[in-house]
C-alpha cells in the first residue's frame, strides 16, 4: 500500500517487491517519528552521558525504547492492515513480545502488529454476513479480544525467544569476524542489523565487553567504534537532503542534528526502511570508516554512549595520531555513505517514481492532442457536409 512518505512502487519484479516491503515498514515508523525525536531528545539530555545529567529524567528513557514506540509501531501497523480494530490487537499482541524479550522489539512489533490485524480481519470477513441484528457490538469486542489475547501468548512463547536468538545470532557473526580480523567486513552485518534495531544490542552486548578487555590491555580499542560511528547514518541523511523525496527534505536536517549532536542513530533507520537499496551506502560508510581506523591503528577507550560527536570527543584517546585516525575515519565514512547513497538515489532522479510537473505535461499534451484530433474530424466533417451541399445543388440545376 502506498503512504503519504513512500509512493506506490510500479511493476511486478524483485525490485519493487522490495520497495513496497521496505515501504511498510517505513510507513509503521515514519509516523511516529516525533516519538522517536522526544525519546532522543530525553537520551540526549537526561542520561549520565548526557548534556544534562539526571538520574530521575533519565528512567524515563528505558519505558519510552522498551514499551512505548514498539507499541506505537504495532498499533500503526495493525492501523495499516485493518483500520482502528486492527490497530488495537496490533498494539495488544506487541505487549507479549515484548515482555517475552530482552531488547527493544521493534522488528517484533513490526511482525505481530500487522500479523494480528490480518487475522482479525480474516474473521470480520467470515462472521460480517452471519452475525445476528443487535449482536454485532459483542460479536466486535470478543472476537478482537480473544485474537489479540491469544496473539499476545503466542508472541510471548514463540517470536519474543526467536527475536533473541536472532540477536545471539547476529552478535555471534559480528564476534567471529573479530576474531578472524576481518573487521571492515563486520559492516555487511552491522548496519543491516542497526536498521532493524538492534543497535543496542551489538554494542552494549556483544562489542563492548570485547573492547572493554582490549582497552584494560592497550588503553583503546576499534571496536567501540565499529557500530557507534555516526559517520554513515550521516551520509545517508546528507543524499536524502540533496537528493531524497521532495517531501522528505525539510525533515532531514533536525534528524541529522539529533543524530550527529545527539547521537541517536535510531532516527535515520526510517529512512533506509523506506528504500532499502541505502543499506548498501551505510554498508559502505561503515567499512570505509573501519578500514581507515585499522590503517591508522586508532581507538576510543570506552564505548562512546549515546554515539554523538560529542561522546567521541569525549572517549578519544590523547595523542595526534589516535585523533588524526578517529576524525578522518568519521569524515571519509560520511563522504562515502553519501556519495553512494546520492547514486542510489540517481541524484534526485530515483528519488521517487514520477513528479508532478511530468505527469501535468504528459496529461497538456495528450488534452492537445484529442483537440487535434477532434478539429480535423471536425472539418473533414465540414467538408464532407459542403461536398454534399455542391451535389444537391448540382442535382436540383440538372
Amino acid at each position: 500500500m502506498a503512504t503519504d512518505y513512500t509512493p506506490e512502487p510500479t511493476g511486478t519484479g524483485l525490485r519493487a517487491q522490495v520497495q513496497r516491503f521496505g515501504g511498510k515498514l517505513a510507513g509503521m515508523v515514519m509516523p511516529n517519528i516525533g516519538a522517536f525525536i522526544a525519546w532522543g531528545l530525553i537520551t540526549a539530555l537526561f542520561i549520565p552521558t548526557g548534556w544534562l545529567p539526571n538520574e530521575d529524567l533519565a528512567e524515563l528513557v528505558d519505558p519510552m525504547i522498551k514499551f512505548l514506540l514498539p507499541l506505537l509501531i504495532g498499533y500503526t501497523g495493525g492501523r495499516m492492515v485493518h483500520g482502528q480494530r486492527g490497530a488495537v490487537v496490533g498494539a495488544v499482541a506487541t505487549v507479549g513480545i515484548i515482555v517475552g524479550a530482552d531488547v527493544p522489539m521493534f522488528l517484533g512489533a513490526m511482525i505481530m502488529g500487522p500479523l494480528t490485524a490480518y487475522l482479525l480481519k480474516l474473521f470480520d470477513g467470515l462472521v460480517q454476513e452471519r452475525v445476528r441484528p443487535g449482536f454485532e457490538m459483542l460479536v466486535d469486542n470478543f472476537s478482537a479480544g480473544i485474537i489479540g489475547g491469544a496473539m499476545a501468548v503466542a508472541g510471548n512463547l514463540t517470536i519474543g525467544p526467536v527475536m533473541n536468538a536472532f540477536t545471539n545470532w547476529a552478535g555471534d557473526g559480528v564476534s567471529w569476524l573479530v576474531d578472524h580480523d576481518v573487521l571492515p567486513l563486520t559492516s555487511v552485518l552491522i548496519e543491516p542489523a542497526k536498521v532493524l534495531f538492534l543497535n543496542n544490542a551489538i554494542n552494549h552486548g556483544v562489542l563492548g565487553p570485547i573492547g572493554v578487555d582490549q582497552a584494560a590491555e592497550t588503553g583503546k580499542s576499534v571496536l567501540f567504534m565499529l557500530e557507534s560511528n555516526p559517520g554513515p547514518g550521516l551520509g545517508v541523511l546528507l543524499a536524502y537532503w540533496f537528493f531524497g523525496p521532495r517531501r522528505l527534505r525539510p525533515t532531514v536536517p533536525a534528524a541529522a542534528i539529533i543524530h550527529f549532536f545527539g547521537g541517536i542513530h535510531e532516527i535515520y533507520f526510517p529512512y533506509i526502511l523506506m528504500k532499502p537499496r541505502m543499506i548498501l551506502a551505510a554498508i559502505a560508510g561503515g567499512m570505509t570508516g573501519v578500514a581507515i581506523f585499522m590503517i591508522s591503528d586508532t581507538g576510543l577507550v570506552a564505548t562512546p554512549s549515546p554515539g554523538s560527536i560529542f561522546a567521541y570527543l569525549a572517549q578519544t584517546p590523547r595523542g595526534a595520531g589516535n585523533w588524526i585516525g578517529v576524525y578522518t575515519g568519521m569524515l571519509a565514512s560520511t563522504a562515502v555513505s553519501f556519495a553512494v547513497g546520492a547514486a542510489l538515489l540517481g541524484f534526485g532522479r530515483l528519488a521517487e517514481p514520477r513528479g508532478d510537473d511530468e505527469k501535468t505535461e504528459e496529461n497538456t499534451a495528450g488534452t492537445a492532442a484529442e483537440g487535434e484530433r477532434t478539429a480535423a474530424e471536425g472539418e473533414r466533417t465540414a467538408a464532407g457536409g459542403e461536398d454534399a451541399g455542391d451535389t444537391a445543388k448540382e442535382t436540383s440545376t440538372r
